[in-house]
C-alpha cells in the first residue's frame, strides 16, 4: 500500500474509531465561585486535551486577566465572555467538546449566579448527568438546593458531586463526609438515586484524572474516571413508534414526504402507522435520505418517508405505532422554571412549543412555587424570575404529549409570549391525566340557533373598555335601556358588580386582573350561548386578555368598544374618588396611575366622549350590531 493509502487508511481508522465511541452530555453547576470554570479548565489540561496555541493564549490571558497570579487561571479556557473575564464569573453557558479513549463527551458550564438560573436550566435540558460542585469551606448552600432541583426538574437522576477545594480545609476527610451526608439528604428530597461523590481541588488537579496522594483514604474513582463510566442516555429503539414530523417535503407535484426525527421506535417501508391527533392511518412507502433509500430507520435517526396514502400530515403531527399509540391531550400538570422579567400572569394566553407543535395555550390560576430553603411547594398568585413552580396548563387544540421522564421531546415545553415573541418559560410535562377522553362537549338538544328562533334576534358581545371614569358603564346602562325597548333580550355584565360576587376572591395584581377578565370572558360567553346580547363593561387594560375572550367568539359576534377619554378628563370626573386615592398611594395598580393601560387599535366602535354624548354613543354601538346582522334595523 501506498503512503498515501495508508495515510487514508489510518484517517479512515481514526474516523471511525472516534465515530463508534458514546457520547456523554453534562453540566457543571454550583453556587459563585465554587471553581466550576476552573475545573473543567484543568481537567482538560490534565488529560492532554489543551492544544499547544490554546496553551500559549492561555499564559498570555492569565497574566493579563487572570487571577492566580504567575499561575496559569484555568477558568480561562471556558469563560469565553470578556464580561466573564473581567469579573471571575460566569454568565453565560459555555460548551466543550472533548474527547478521551473511552469516549467523548459536551460539557455545558452553566452560571453559578441566582441571576442567570435560567441560563443553567438551558444546559440542563439536554444534559444525561450533572456535576455539582460544593466549596469544602461553605458547604451546600441555596444555590446548590437549587440547581439540585432544576437538575432533578430536567430529568437528570445522576449527580457527581465534586467537593472543591478540600485544600483549604486540610484535604479533610471528615469535611468530605460532612458535605456528602448533607447533600445525600437533599438528593432523596428531590429524587435522584445515583450520586458519586468525588474530593476535589480543581486548581491543582487533585482527583481528576487519577488519584491524588492528598486524599489516599479515597478509593473512590477520579472525577474523569466517574465521567466515563457514566450512562449515557440514549433514544429508545425498542420502544413503540414515534417520529415527529418537522418539515412537509414537496419539491415538486410528483412527491410528498414527510422529515423529522425518529423519537422512539424503528420504521421500515410496509408498516402501519397512524397520525397524530388526528387518527389517520396509512402504510409507510419509502424511506428516503440523500444516499438513497433506506430498509428501516430508528431511534435517533433524521429521514423522510412517504406515506401510500394521501392523508394530511402538518408539521407538529406524530407518526406512531398504531398498535401503541402515545398521549392526546389539550391539558397536563406541568413544571415550569420562568424565565422573563415580567412575571407569569395566569390565564393570559401565551404559545406552547412541545416538540415540533406550537399551539395556544393558558396557564390556569393554581399555581404553587417551590421555596428553595425547605423544598416544600406553596400556593402563590404568580412565578418571577427563576421561580420554579407546579402549573396547570390548557392548550387551544389536543396534540402529541408524554410525560418528560419518558420522552424529553414530546414532555418538555417552552413557553413563548404572543405579543414579543420571547421565550418566557422552560417546563417540563409531569401529569398527562388530562386527555382529550376525559372531558367531551355534551350535546344539548336545544341550541342557540333554537334559541335566537324564540327571541326573534341573534347573540353577541360588546365588550367596552376603557380606564376608570371613562363612561363605560354609562354608555353600557344607555345602550342595554334602548336595546330592552326594542324587545332584545341582554344582560349588562359590570366590572363592580362582578367583583362583589364571581370575582371577590381577587386582588388587582396584573394577575388577579387577568383571571377577573378570563372569568368574565366565560360568563359572557355562556351568556351568548343562551341567545343574549351582552353588554360588558371592564376596564380590561391588557390586549392580551381582550384578544383571548375575542377568539371565543365568530366574526360579528363581538363588537369591542373602545371609550376613549383622555385620562385628564377622567381623572377630573373621578366618580368613585379613586384617581384621588391613588394619587395619596392608598390603591396600588391602579390603571394610568401605576399600572397600565394598553389602548385598543382595532376596536370595531371608538367613542370619544369629549365630543359624543351618551344618547349618540349608544345608537353608534346599536348600529353596529344592526350592521352585524344580530338585531333587525
Amino acid at each position: 500500500m501506498s503512503t498515501t493509502g495508508t495515510a487514508v487508511a489510518d484517517i479512515g481508522a481514526f474516523l471511525a474509531d472516534h465515530e463508534s465511541r458514546s457520547t456523554l452530555r453534562f453540566i457543571t453547576c454550583g453556587s459563585v465561585d465554587d471553581g466550576k470554570s476552573t475545573l473543567i479548565g484543568r481537567l482538560l489540561y490534565e488529560a492532554d486535551l489543551v492544544l499547544d496555541d490554546q496553551l500559549a493564549t492561555l499564559e498570555v490571558d492569565s497574566r493579563k486577566v487572570g487571577t492566580r497570579g504567575a499561575d496559569l487561571d484555568f477558568a480561562l479556557l471556558v469563560d469565553g465572555l470578556q464580561a466573564e473575564r473581567e469579573q471571575g464569573i460566569t454568565i453565560d453557558v459555555a460548551y466543550r467538546f472533548f474527547t478521551t479513549a473511552r469516549r467523548q463527551f459536551i460539557v455545558a458550564d452553566t452560571p453559578g449566579h441566582v441571576q442567570y438560573t435560567r441560563n443553567m436550566a438551558t444546559g440542563a435540558s439536554t444534559a444525561d448527568l450533572a456535576v455539582i460542585l460544593v466549596d469544602a469551606t461553605r458547604g451546600v448552600l441555596e444555590q446548590t438546593r437549587r440547581h439540585t432541583h432544576l437538575v432533578a426538574l430536567m430529568g437528570i437522576d445522576q449527580v457527581i458531586l465534586a467537593v472543591n477545594k478540600l485544600d483549604l480545609v486540610g484535604y479533610s476527610r471528615d469535611r468530605f463526609d460532612a458535605v456528602v451526608a448533607d447533600y445525600a439528604v437533599l438528593a432523596d428530597e428531590v429524587g435522584i438515586d445515583r450520586v458519586t461523590a468525588v474530593p476535589l481541588c480543581a486548581v491543582n488537579g487533585d482527583n481528576l484524572t487519577g488519584p491524588s496522594p492528598n486524599t489516599a483514604w479515597y478509593s473512590g474513582p477520579s472525577l474523569l474516571g466517574a465521567l466515563e463510566d457514566a450512562p449515557a442516555r440514549g433514544r429508545d429503539a425498542e420502544g413503540p413508534l414515534r417520529f415527529a414530523v418537522q418539515w412537509v417535503n414537496r419539491p415538486d407535484s410528483s412527491f410528498r414526504g414527510f422529515s423529522g426525527e425518529v423519537l422512539a421506535g424503528t420504521i421500515a417501508p410496509g408498516d402501519d402507522v397512524v397520525v397524530l391527533p388526528s387518527g389517520a392511518r396509512s402504510v409507510v412507502d419509502r424511506i428516503v435520505t440523500a444516499e438513497g433509500d433506506l430498509d428501516r430507520a430508528t431511534a435517533g435517526q433524521a429521514v423522510t418517508f412517504t406515506l401510500s396514502d394521501e392523508v394530511d400530515v402538518s408539521r407538529g403531527d406524530v407518526i406512531a405505532d398504531p398498535a401503541e399509540p402515545p398521549i392526546v391531550a389539550d391539558r397536563f400538570g406541568a413544571q415550569l422554571v420562568w424565565m422573563a422579567e415580567t412575571p407569569l400572569v395566569p390565564g393570559r394566553r401565551y404559545r406552547a412549543k412541545i416538540g415540533t407543535a406550537t399551539v395556544g395555550a393558558t396557564v390556569g390560576p393554581s399555581l404553587r412555587a417551590v421555596d428553595i430553603a425547605s423544598g416544600i411547594a406553596a400556593p402563590v398568585a404568580s412565578l418571577g424570575l427563576n421561580d420554579i413552580g407546579t402549573v396547570a396548563v390548557t392548550l387551544d387544540a389536543p396534540i402529541v404529549i408524554d410525560r418528560y421522564a419518558r420522552d424529553r421531546t414530546l414532555g418538555g415545553l417552552i413557553l413563548i409570549d404572543r405579543l414579543t415573541n420571547d421565550t418566557v418559560a422552560a417546563g417540563m410535562i409531569d401529569d398527562t391525566s388530562g386527555t382529550v377522553s376525559d372531558l367531551h362537549w355534551q350535546d344539548l338538544s336545544v341550541d342557540r340557533t333554537a334559541r335566537r328562533g324564540l327571541m326573534g334576534h341573534g347573540s353577541a358581545v360588546v365588550w367596552l373598555t376603557g380606564v376608570s371614569g371613562a363612561g363605560k358603564s354609562t354608555i353600557a346602562d344607555a345602550v342595554e335601556r334602548k336595546l330592552h325597548a326594542r324587545g332584545v333580550h341582554t344582560f349588562l355584565l359590570d366590572g363592580d358588580n362582578l367583583r362583589h360576587g364571581l370575582c371577590r376572591d381577587l386582588g388587582f395584581s396584573e394577575a388577579d386582573r387577568s383571571e377577573n377578565i378570563r372569568r368574565a370572558g366565560s360568563v359572557a360567553k355562556l351568556l351568548h350561548e343562551a341567545g343574549l346580547v351582552v353588554i360588558a363593561a371592564f376596564i380590561s387594560p391588557y390586549e392580551a386578555e381582550r384578544r383571548a375572550v375575542r377568539e371565543q367568539f365568530s366574526v360579528g359576534e363581538f363588537v369591542e368598544v373602545f371609550v376613549d377619554t383622555p385620562i385628564a378628563v377622567a381623572a377630573d370626573r373621578d366618580p368613585k374618588g379613586l384617581y384621588a386615592k391613588a394619587e395619596r398611594g392608598e390603591l396600588v395598580n391602579f390603571t394610568c396611575i401605576d399600572a397600565p393601560y394598553e389602548a385598543p387599535d382595532d376596536a370595531e366602535v371608538r367613542i370619544d366622549t369629549t365630543v359624543t354624548s351618551v344618547e349618540h354613543a349608544a345608537n353608534d354601538i346599536i348600529a353596529r350590531l344592526v350592521e352585524n346582522g344580530i338585531i333587525g334595523g
